[in-house]
């Protein structure tokens, strides 16, 4: 379970971050199944990027599991956000 945690902080924190881009675009091309599952890619890949940049040492310098899921939403919602905004604009220019 502990493994899966920031996986699904990372998802959820993507779909956040593309609902919100969607919202912002407001392209009628996008519907809500898109901006979800962009926002969840992105989110995961945003969130594991992010991960691997700031490195396992970064997690006690921020204080220790808390720290480490902050950083996942950031990534997450980074991620989901533009992600959601390159296929928003990709769908927008078919």
């Amino acid at each position: 379970m502990e493994a899966l945690l920031p996986i699904i902080t990372q998802i959820i924190a993507g779909v956040i971050g593309g609902q919100a881009v969607g919202a912002a675009m407001k392209q009628a091309a996008m519907s809500q199944l898109p901006k979800i599952l962009s926002g969840a890619i992105g989110g995961v890949a945003g969130g594991q990027l992010l991960g691997m940049l700031l490195g396992s040492g970064a997690d006690a310098a921020t204080g220790g599991a808390m720290g480490g899921l902050l950083g996942d939403a950031i990534g997450g919602l980074g991620g989901g956000a533009i992600l959601t905004a390159i296929v928003g604009a990709v769908m927008k220019n078919r």
